[in-house]
């Protein structure tokens, strides 16, 4: 009954993480079933809080950072981790893969109904796998900093580094292990994926109009919203800097689909 409820207090506590957990399963339902959402959903966390535990004892692979843990009492925690922030990896490593798969695969373009070819070459290539590792770390390059001053909004401080960083109060190695988490979350599902593909095959029922812009959607909707945060605490260098990257990508996309 504890877990229950510390579980139902991290949802009032963190609503936004479950609106944006909401749709991520949502969407990936729709792209390639429950199962596969679930064990991917299930993976990305079990190796985020791996990381993460990792790294609040040994600083690998994010850098040597330690979490507050004033809210123990009012939301699940996992050890030292709060539950939430191992849980936000799901959805953030699927919307960039989402992201990548845009990028690299076929289009089947009818005005802005714009839908995936055939992607099984590709959908766990080196390359798209890569490029979901690197959409990520950019996401992170944005979400982290406004992360580290929680205390300036509804947020709260959750959490500080050794060790002052140098973007922003973040060390570069925190990017370079989400690069590495992501990079690795998304291998582990290439292998589950390719042994459940030979026993259970999944076959897509229904595809909604304009289903391929659905995970980037979220990805850019991410974005938005920490750069929102960023704006209203007055952070606005940081936030001119995060709009940069934001264009920088969106402007990537939107060029891949006037060409496709």
């Amino acid at each position: 009954m504890e877990t229950l409820s510390l579980l139902w207090g991290t949802v009032i506590l963190r609503p936004y993480v479950f609106v944006f957990l909401a749709f991520y399963l949502a969407i990936a339902i729709l792209n390639m079933g429950v199962l596969r959402s679930l064990c991917f959903t299930v993976l990305a966390c079990l190796v985020a809080f791996l990381a993460e535990y990792s790294s609040t004892r040994n600083g690998f692979p994010f850098g040597h950072y330690t979490y507050i843990e004033t809210t123990r009492d009012q939301e699940l925690w996992i050890s030292n981790v709060p539950f939430m922030d191992s849980l936000s990896f799901s959805f953030l490593i699927y919307v960039s893969y989402t992201v990548s798969l845009l990028l690299w695969g076929p289009l089947v373009k009818k005005g802005w109904d714009i839908r995936l070819g055939d992607i099984e070459p590709l959908k766990h290539s080196v390359r798209v796998i890569a490029s979901a590792a690197i959409l990520c770390m950019l996401m992170d390059v944005i979400i982290d900093p406004a992360a580290f001053l929680g205390d300036r909004w509804f947020l709260g401080k959750i959490y500080f580094y050794r060790e002052e960083g140098e973007y922003f109060h973040i060390p570069l190695t925190n990017f370079a292990g989400w690069f590495f988490v992501a990079g690795l979350t998304l291998s582990c599902f290439a292998i589950l994926n390719r042994w459940l593909d030979a026993k259970i095959p999944f076959h897509s029922q229904q595809q909604l109009p304009a289903q391929a812009l659905l995970g980037p959607g979220l990805y850019f909707g991410v974005l938005v919203f920490n750069l929102g945060v960023t704006f209203y605490i007055g952070e606005i260098l940081l936030g001119c800097l995060g709009t940069l990257i934001s264009l920088g990508i969106f402007s990537l996309v939107l060029f891949r689909i006037k060409r496709a």
